[in-house]
């Protein structure tokens, strides 16, 4: 629920997740390193599913933790907006 008490509708939700877990995602890698990224966000009867598919270079920085950071991200940006 928004301040004014609004409940947001579904592609809202879906776009607040997808845009978190973007975030997260490039907050750890250039542009440059990542070969593909797909995020799915699906928001029915109240349940959010988060699938992120991320191919990029292999370094310091783990794909499969950033993609567990990620999708908890949107999570947790989705709660915000709904709480």
């Amino acid at each position: 629920m928004t301040d004014d008490g609004v409940v947001p509708d579904d592609e809202t939700v879906v776009e607040t997740a997808a845009d978190a877990a973007e975030n997260v995602i490039f907050s750890r890698y250039d542009r440059s390193a990542v070969s593909d990224v797909d995020i799915t966000v699906t928001f029915e009867d109240g349940t959010l599913e988060v699938d992120i598919y991320l191919d990029a270079e292999e370094g310091r920085t783990d794909p499969e933790q950033v993609t567990e950071d990620a999708a908890l991200a949107a999570q947790s940006a989705v709660d915000d907006l709904l709480l």
